[in-house]
């Protein structure tokens, strides 16, 4: 077994470019309560934290692991929420706290969301484990020098990809450029395979990680999203906008039935029962597919949008837990997060249960530990083949607009000229 060293995750983080942003893992419907069977009801006395988070894939586990800090912890509840899929996080936290039920934790991204929650963050810079935070992943979240949110983790994404199927229809080579990709989905569905699972319902899937392919192929994304504010920069006449096209054109040509009404779950269904060899997600969806098919032989392929080699994933940090200022459990609250990134019960739940690529130098993971998919990462990370995550500094709303706006291209309802306009509108009106 194979152990993750200080030195291995610090060369990681270094090796990776600017992680910008979080994104947002909306991956099921309704909210969920991880204490279904009501067992976790506060007695009288007892001091209750409310935690308000979107990642669906480590809602059973978190379920585990309330059950083990109540135990260990008499007199604190953790009452836990979890937000995702066809729902919006950030509108349902935003309801939240309109409804006066502030969460006492939740999940805030860095860069614009840091500055749209800020008010209500508390200050964790003196918190113990903040010394052990990769610095490049506390970086979205600090503010005049003080850092206000704890790194869930580092993630990745591409293409997952099959490699037994890819191994049945006599691909053996990865495809890294746009031309070698459309060779092995031609080789896939000869062979009677879908070549993509597209989920094309979730807003996310294509107004974050999606379109994101455009802007962390910009020669300098963060100048090219400012250049976009000040107005000197134009997504329509942008190649590499127009190159991004094509790719999102050619998952379409080799798609699975009916895309846009393909939601998160059934994206995930879809691959991990064999019927798709491909799909645009990352890391997280882990969990999911282990819960179907724990031997699948799994890696992610890199995203190219030209005839030139592009051997890179994206990487970045998916969000933060942070703190309400005005709890009247902060302390507790505190105590839970210390304990859920120094304690051997939480980094156990952070990479075995979770399948957390560490974002702290006191927490080591093996490859058994986390899976193939975090495993690929983890080596395109050491290798400097990573781009950027750059939608969490997009202004706030346009990621929903953005998935709305392919959403019509999709369907039909624009050509490509019309899309590249459609999102430069879609920037430009809710701007600064």
């Amino acid at each position: 077994m194979k152990k993750m060293t200080k030195f291995t995750l610090l060369m990681l983080i270094a090796f990776s470019v600017m992680l910008a942003g979080c994104g947002n893992g909306d991956k099921s419907g309704s909210p969920i309560n991880t204490d279904p069977q009501g067992s976790g009801e506060a007695a009288t006395g007892d001091k209750t934290i409310k935690i308000f988070q979107f990642k669906v894939e480590i809602a059973e586990a978190l379920n585990r692991l309330k059950a083990e800090y109540e135990s260990a912890h008499p007199g604190v509840k953790l009452d836990i929420q979890t937000v995702g899929g066809g729902s919006d996080y950030g509108a349902a936290l935003k309801a939240k706290f309109a409804a006066g039920e502030q969460p006492d934790i939740f999940n805030v991204g860095g860069y614009r969301e840091l500055d749209t929650w800020l008010e209500y963050l508390e200050d964790l810079s003196d918190e113990s484990w903040a010394k052990d935070a990769l610095e490049v992943a506390k970086e979205p979240m600090m503010k005049d020098g003080k850092l206000y949110g704890q790194p869930l983790a580092l993630e990745g994404y591409g293409f997952i990809y099959n490699k037994d199927l890819f191994a049945q229809a006599g691909i053996t080579e990865i495809p890294t450029t746009l031309e070698q990709l459309d060779q092995a989905a031609q080789k896939l569905q000869a062979a009677g395979i879908t070549p993509f699972s597209n989920g094309y319902q979730e807003w996310w899937v294509l107004g974050n990680h999606n379109v994101n392919v455009a802007f962390a192929n910009q020669t300098d994304p963060v100048k090219f999203i400012e250049g976009l504010n000040e107005g000197t920069e134009k997504i329509p006449g942008n190649q590499v906008f127009a190159d991004w096209i094509n790719l999102l054109d050619l998952t379409l040509k080799y798609s699975n039935k009916n895309p846009l009404t393909t939601d998160y779950n059934t994206q995930v269904t879809l691959f991990a029962t064999g019927e798709a060899a491909m799909m645009q997600q990352g890391n997280w969806t882990q969990v999911q597919i282990d819960g179907i098919d724990p031997n699948l032989n799994l890696g992610i392929l890199p995203m190219p949008i030209t005839n030139e080699p592009n051997d890179k994933l994206f990487v970045g940090v998916p969000n933060y837990w942070v703190v309400n200022k005005n709890s009247q459990v902060k302390d507790e609250a505190k105590q839970f997060l210390e304990w859920l990134v120094t304690s051997d019960v939480g980094k156990q739940y952070m990479t075995k249960e979770f399948k957390f690529i560490p974002a702290f130098s006191t927490i080591e993971a093996s490859e058994e530990d986390l899976g193939d998919l975090a495993t690929d990462i983890m080596k395109y990370s050491q290798e400097n083949k990573t781009l950027s995550w750059n939608f969490n500094r997009f202004p706030e709303g346009v990621p929903q607009e953005y998935g709305s706006t392919i959403q019509a291209y999709v369907a039909g309802k624009s050509d490509k000229a019309g899309l590249l306009d459609a999102l430069q509108q879609n920037w430009d009106s809710l701007k600064k």
